[in-house]
This record gives C-alpha cells, structure tokens and sequence, in this order.
C-alpha cells in the first residue's frame, strides 16, 4: 500500500517524531495538517509549521501548517474542519504532541502537572474526539499515540509520578477507543521507542548531548508509523507498540541505521516492559539486555 493521496493530522510536527513521520509520509505523496504551537523560531527549538510545511513540500507531500494548541477545544475543532476541507478528509491521526517535566511529585508545581495533563492527556482525547467522524469515513483509518504500553509498575511511576500519570493516560486513551471504534473499523495503537530519541526534549530536558548521542533517529519511529498504517484497521487495533520489535516483526534487520552516532551505546528510555527483548543484534545500555 502507498499514502499517496492520504490525509495525515499530526500533533507536534513542526519538529522530531512528528516531523519524520511527516516526511515519510509525504515521500508517498500524503497530504500533511501540521498540528503545532510554534508560528515563530524558538531559541532553543528549531523549526517551525512553516519550516515542516517547506520540507514536506520538498519530500512530495501537500502541507497545510496549523496553528493549534491542543489544550483549545476550539482551535482543536478548526484545525481538523480544516484539514478535512483543504484535503476532502481524514485517514490518520497521530497524537504525538506532548509535554514533559519528571520530576518528584513534592518537585513538581501545579502549573508543570497542569500543563502535562492538558496536552498529553486532555490534548490526545480533544484530537481524537473530533477526528472521530471524519475518520470513520475513510477506507482504512489509523490514530496513532505516540504513548506507552500499560506497563503499571512502581518503577515507572516513582520520580515522575505527574508526567507518567499524563502519558500512561494517552494509553488508557488507546485502551478505550480501540473497544469503542473497533466496530466502525478505526484502529487505534501506540508506539513508543525503546531507546532515548534524538530529540529537542532530549537534548533540553532529558540528557543533553551525552544521551543524544546514545539515542536512535527519529527515522525508525517514522517507519514503524509508516508500517502501521498499512495495516487494515478493521483487524489491526488495539497494540502497544515498540518500535524495533514491531520493525523486526515486519522483517527489518538493519537497526545500526537508526543510530544518532553509528556505533555508539543506545540508552533506554522509560515505560519499556521487559518483554518483548529487544531484537537479535540490538544491545541497550544500562537494560538486563545489555551483554
């Protein structure tokens, strides 16, 4: 199957996992809305929806760069009525906008957990509310979060309580709309990654350079996205993804590809169960898989 011709609304993609799922989507010729906050160049953020709309264009897709906060109700509303009238509809929704601070509860302030909440959580159901009925007039619907498996332990909890409350709940998300939509053919999934992402929040927030450095591109959460949407929604709903076992499941081998720095050490990032094990050649730092 090719998305030439496909409509795409995708959260977060002015830069990183957004963006390449939008670039590999437009290589078939997509049509791209570009869901994101950041209209002018930020200091420490680089791009913006008109530097993602210039290399979509470039790829070969349609780009249609959106100024939406996903915590607006409203410009949530507008922006799909716009990109299912600029495109003549909706094929796939990927939910990938997100904020990020993990820190202790007694750490976090109010205004930090707030904002996790209304853009993870609230931002991925507001999205995918009122994509709903467009979606369920396409020939193969996907929405996509880009949010963990339910994996409810104590570990993954401690030290991040705020941010891993708003992340788990973009997958309780999946866990309930996947069983709502599955009679009207939508698929619902996440994908999550399971090593650090070569990313603004990496580099920012996260880890700085030394964790860039031992992170994957962006480029193997794009394909595995690309991946997925092949799959027929009818029958393929309801997963928790992770990105190189799903990969090696549909006959990729080669992950030194996908490595920021060739050669180097990957490090884990959080939320990843301890099975499935990661692909044969794959070694992660730091993991019981590390040998």
């Amino acid at each position: 199957m090719s998305l030439k011709g496909k409509t795409l609304f995708i959260t977060g993609a002015s830069r990183g996992i957004g963006l390449a799922i939008a670039l590999r989507a437009a290589r078939d010729g997509a049509n791209i809305a570009i869901a994101a906050k950041t209209e002018t160049p930020h200091p420490k953020l680089a791009g913006t929806i008109y530097t993602a709309a210039e290399e979509i264009a470039q790829a070969g897709g349609q780009a249609l760069p959106l100024v939406v906060d996903v915590r607006d109700e409203a410009q949530v509303k507008t922006a799909i009525e716009r990109a299912v009238a600029a495109f003549g509809g909706l094929d796939i929704v990927v939910n990938n906008a997100s904020a990020v601070s993990r820190t202790p509860l007694v750490e976090t302030d109010t205004r930090r957990f707030d904002l996790m909440h209304q853009i993870n959580t609230r931002g991925t159901f507001l999205v995918s509310k009122y994509a709903i009925p467009h979606l369920a007039r396409s020939g193969n619907p996907h929405i996509l979060m880009n949010s963990p498996p339910l994996d409810m332990q104590e570990k993954w909890f401690a030290g991040s309580t705020a941010y891993s409350i708003a992340k788990y709940g973009m997958s309780l998300i999946v866990l309930g709309l996947a069983g709502e939509l599955r009679a009207q053919g939508i698929a619902v999934n996440a994908l999550w990654p399971r090593t650090t992402i070569a990313t603004a929040a990496i580099k920012n927030l996260l880890g700085g350079e030394r964790v860039m450095r031992m992170s994957r591109t962006p480029d193997i959460m794009a394909d595995a996205a690309y991946l997925i949407f092949q799959k027929p929604a009818r029958s393929f709903t309801g997963h928790f993804l992770i990105d190189d076992s799903f990969l090696a499941g549909e006959g990729e081998t080669d992950f030194e590809k996908y490595h920021a720095v060739p050669g180097a050490a990957l490090a884990p990032t959080f939320f990843v169960p301890d099975f499935p094990p990661p692909p044969p050649g794959v070694t992660v730092s730091g993991s019981r898989w590390e040998y």
